[in-house]
């Protein structure tokens, strides 16, 4: 049994987490609710905007929209989405589990190239062979997240789309933690280039037809980068709501769990005072006993 001096101090080390725990599921729990507000705020324009774009570029010629161009993919750069700071549960753990899937399984035998955003993805794949290499990309976008605005997160997207208007990539796909609630971030999958026009129901399906000025082609090419200016950016702030969300989860059942151990080693330290009084009880008997005989 550990003496009591080391019971006392594991008390104190647990009591000195369970502060830092509890304090960083408070500062999460704050910031949480301004990153919610700002992607719920952020999708019904940014999906709105897709949509329309999406059936006003279907229907102009392919060899005039180069951001619908269908060739035979080959190369696919994914843009891979973590945090740059850590104790936030499966949150960025997810994310690298899903790229190794992609690369693994739907993009097998392809030539994969991965662009990370975020300091975890980085250290993930920056020794492997999939770690973005070319000079016409950046390589470290850790910085986006310090101030997270679109005005910063515009240029990298434009470095992205010339990666694919050029041919220098057929398909490029965004994988990030979609935002449901605190508690809940779903891996997600999302295809930024080429666009597709999105699949409606045949039952609900109907013509929509824009009355566009100047021309369709000057609205499509001139809005449509802007569009994925803004899908990039939704994508950032999804993320960055769910680490909040998964930082506040994981941090409640750290505290909690060392509450628990705090009175587990509480009850182990009674239980050895106790035993140690009743040894020394015994021994002043004994002794006494000794001298009368």
């Amino acid at each position: 049994m550990p003496s009591l001096k080391e019971v006392r101090n594991k008390i104190t080390s647990v009591g000195s987490t369970m502060q830092i725990t509890s304090a960083m599921k408070m500062v999460s729990a704050a910031k949480l609710k301004r990153a919610q507000d700002a992607v719920v705020q952020m999708r019904p324009y940014a999906n709105k905007l897709k949509e329309i774009l999406a059936n006003a570029s279907a229907s102009v010629d392919a060899s005039d929209n180069v951001y619908a161009r269908n060739n035979q993919v080959k190369n696919i750069l994914i843009v891979a989405i973590s945090s740059n700071r850590g104790l936030a549960g499966a949150f960025n753990s997810n994310i690298i589990k899903k790229v190794n899937s992609l690369i693994q399984n739907e993009y097998s035998g392809l030539d994969v190239t991965v662009l990370p955003v975020g300091k975890k993805v980085q250290d993930a794949f920056r020794k492997t062979r999939y770690f973005i290499t070319g000079q016409d990309l950046p390589h470290h976008n850790n910085e986006l997240f310090d101030k997270l605005n679109y005005d910063n997160v515009a240029p990298v997207v434009e470095k992205i789309i010339n990666v694919f208007v050029t041919g220098q990539f057929d398909k490029i796909v965004l994988v990030y933690n979609h935002f449901r609630n605190a508690a809940m971030q779903v891996p997600t999958e999302e295809q930024l280039l080429p666009m597709v026009a999105p699949q409606n129901d045949a039952k609900n399906a109907r013509a929509v037809d824009y009355i566009f000025e100047p021309s369709q082609e000057f609205i499509v090419n001139e809005l449509i980068p802007r569009s994925l200016k803004i899908q990039f950016y939704k994508a950032l702030l999804d993320s960055v709501a769910s680490e909040h969300g998964a930082r506040m989860t994981a941090m409640h059942k750290a505290t909690d769990n060392a509450k628990a151990m705090q009175r587990e080693l509480k009850i182990t330290y009674n239980k050895a005072r106790q035993a140690s009084i009743t040894k020394e009880i015994l021994e002043i008997v004994g002794g006494a006993e000794a001298l009368k005989g």
